[in-house]
């Protein structure tokens, strides 16, 4: 068994723009480094027995909060400025950036959560990873939300308490309504946005999805949950859509198949799931280092060969 070292702080500051906490998870004698890139008010804290699981299987681990929230939040987020787009373009670029520094020779992974997969889908470092997995991440458009009562419920937070509240208060009270995290005024309203639009930010011009995502040129593992109402399998269809180039495997699970009472959009990190449905995550990100010598070299790869060579 892997010897598991206690997590280790780190901090990337953005001037004048908030700074990145986040946990460094190592183990002895590891095969790769994997990032959870969390999803939209969910902090670092929520993933944290996934990654001792990751650990247990000789990778070391990366976990961190956006900026604006959990161990990232500023004393006072009324003026705090950050979008969700800043969120996908460079809080998951610094990151990974700043651990392929810390860790030049080890295979980068990924696994992203409902937001994380976006940010995974958009990013341009994302090519510099072995592979990713991409957990309930979806299009986010309102109208794709399965089920009249929660489509509603999501419309008047959207379209009515998101605007109101961040024109109030300056920021998101999400604690105080069931959301997860308070959230920072621009990121709210910039996803209160997307959520209006046929296509997510697809149709958002300053986005380019599109064609971002059309880069991606890695292995995709795909993951959807029969319960989940707002990553249901249209919506996972939308998003992924564009990835032309990428190796995609997909899986639509039912909660009844993995011998569980409900997944839904948040228990595939939850506990009650390690048994059941980790493994499938766990095992193929495995399977994506196996024979790594002999596969095509990434970004990542090629510049760490000149780095070498100098």
């Amino acid at each position: 068994m892997a010897k598991i070292m206690h997590p280790e702080p780190f901090y990337i500051t953005f001037p004048a723009h908030g700074k990145i906490e986040g946990s460094l998870w190592t183990t002895t004698g590891a095969k790769a480094l994997v990032f959870l890139h969390p999803g939209t008010a969910v902090t670092q804290r929520y993933y944290e027995p996934f990654a001792r699981y990751l650990l247990e299987l000789g990778l070391n681990v990366v976990t961190y909060d956006y900026r604006g929230t959990g161990r990232s939040r500023p004393a006072n987020l009324r003026g705090f400025t950050v979008s969700m787009s800043d969120w996908m373009d460079d809080d998951v670029g610094a990151v990974t950036r700043w651990a392929s520094a810390r860790f030049p020779a080890l295979p980068m992974l990924a696994v992203g959560h409902s937001l994380g997969g976006h940010a995974l889908a958009l990013s341009e470092d994302t090519n510099s990873l072995r592979a990713a997995v991409l957990v309930a991440s979806h299009a986010g458009v309102t109208a794709t939300i399965s089920g009249v009562a929660e489509r509603i419920k999501v419309w008047i937070i959207m379209r009515v308490l998101a605007p109101l509240l961040c024109a109030v208060l300056g920021y998101m009270p999400g604690r105080k309504l069931g959301l997860g995290e308070d959230l920072p005024r621009d990121v709210m309203l910039q996803w209160s946005r997307w959520t209006t639009l046929p296509r997510y930010f697809f149709d958002d011009p300053a986005m380019d999805a599109a064609r971002r995502m059309s880069r991606v040129q890695i292995p995709l593992l795909v993951l959807g949950f029969n319960d989940d109402p707002w990553a249901n399998p249209g919506a996972i269809s939308m998003l992924i859509a564009p990835l032309t180039n990428a190796k995609i495997e997909r899986h639509q699970i039912a909660p009844r198949d993995a011998n569980l009472p409900v997944i839904g959009h948040m228990g595939f990190f939850r506990k009650r799931s390690a048994e059941r449905l980790w493994p499938q995550i766990g095992s193929w990100l495995l399977d994506q280092l196996k024979d790594v010598d002999s596969q095509p070299a990434g970004i990542a790869d090629d510049l760490r060969t000149k780095q070498g060579a100098e």
